[in-house]
């Protein structure tokens, strides 16, 4: 035989598949109804369970692993068809809706914004990229910034989330599990490290530098070349910047931005010591309240799954099955809970769209904790 003749055997198979495939459904439907009609919830594990060893017992050997993905996709599907007809809008989901209805239609150009570090520090420069006149108030700590949304001392927060060279901010990301807040907007914002000492230092004399440890993770390369230095890991480059302005030393150096140079009076000893050049910060926009401006394309989440087995991958199927994008998984400990774990969520899906509907939706029902962070756009 030909390959066109296998094609065409494929071809009448496949149309046989889709018709079975569409009876299957259907009969999905009618026992959706019978579920929500007697109070019967969509999961069953054990029917599953066992439906699922009965069809390997009957499948070929060679076909055991493919037959088990091949059936453990129809029950996410099926499951995900029934949950959109008896639960087509959750109480979350209703929030949603009111935040889009009711924020206005301009992101907001000032306001009390807080931030971590002093004047100069990277999450400034992301503040002034996403408000016009910002009224910044400064906090030592991220702790600090989350506090003062949660307790109204400013309306919004600006927070490094994750860099492209470094990786994640795994202090922000596990104060996200003890504080509410929403994300109303992201930046990405362009890193350039600077080596910055007082006038007249030259690299070869300096034998202590003052960083951020991101800063520094970023830096490594540079920094093995001046040899033997001593490194010392601070709050935020702009206080590193302001502690060697400060010192009457003249063998220390700070790694931070440019306008910390003008701003603190150093001068720029190497320029751009990051190790690559495309290193990027996004840095979000926290608010206490939903607000959801026009354009958002960006929803972040967070998870608690049950400790099981396939937990994971029933969450994962759910993108797949509605063609939503994920662009991060982080995961993170959850305090006082042996091996048990936050998962964290990007996706890209319009917050508009169908599908975003029947996500948020079926996730706030399979999850042992849910918590939808917000819908956004993202701007570079």
């Amino acid at each position: 035989m030909t390959i066109d003749k296998y094609r065409d055997e494929i071809t009448a198979i496949d149309d046989k598949l889709l018709e079975l495939f569409h009876k299957r459904m259907r009969i999905a439907e009618k026992i959706a109804q019978y579920k929500k009609e007697n109070n019967i919830p969509i999961l069953n594990t054990s029917v599953e369970r066992a439906k699922l060893a009965e069809l390997s017992e009957k499948a070929d050997d060679d076909m055991l692993f493919y037959s088990r993905i091949l059936f453990n996709t129809l029950f996410e599907m099926s499951r995900s068809y029934q949950e959109k007809l008896n639960h087509p809008k959750s109480v979350l989901m209703q929030k949603i809706e009111s935040a889009i209805e009711n924020t206005n239609r301009l992101f907001p150009s000032t306001g009390n914004i807080a931030c971590q570090g002093v004047e100069g520090a990277y999450s400034q420069l992301a503040c002034d990229k996403l408000f016009d006149s910002p009224n910044i108030m400064y906090f030592t700590t991220f702790e600090g910034v989350f506090s003062a949304i949660d307790k109204n001392l400013c309306k919004y927060g600006v927070l490094p989330l994750e860099n492209s060279t470094a990786g994640s901010v795994n202090k922000v990301y596990d104060l996200m599990m003890r504080y509410k807040f929403n994300i109303i907007r992201s930046v990405r914002l362009k890193i350039d490290h600077n080596l910055l000492a007082k006038k007249g230092v030259k690299k070869n004399e300096i034998k202590e530098i003052y960083s951020h440890e991101q800063a520094i993770s970023q830096c490594s390369e540079f920094i093995k070349q001046l040899g033997n230095v001593k490194i010392n890991v601070c709050e935020n480059t702009a206080i590193a910047a302001m502690m060697v302005a400060n010192s009457e030393r003249f063998d220390i150096a700070a790694i931070s931005s440019r306008p910390c140079a003008e701003l603190y009076g150093l001068n720029c000893v190497s320029e751009s010591v990051q190790d690559k050049g495309n290193n990027y910060t996004k840095f979000i926009c926290i608010s206490k309240d939903i607000e959801i401006y026009p354009g958002a394309d960006k929803t972040s989440i967070m998870i608690v799954l049950p400790h099981k087995p396939g937990s994971l991958y029933r969450v994962l199927a759910r993108f797949y099955i509605l063609g939503i994008n994920l662009v991060k998984l982080e995961s993170r400990p959850i305090p006082d809970r042996d091996f048990e774990f936050m998962f964290y969520f990007d996706i890209e899906t319009p917050v508009y769209s169908e599908q975003f509907t029947q996500l948020i939706n079926e996730l706030d029902e399979m999850s042992e904790d849910f918590r939808y962070l917000g819908s956004y756009l993202e701007i570079i």
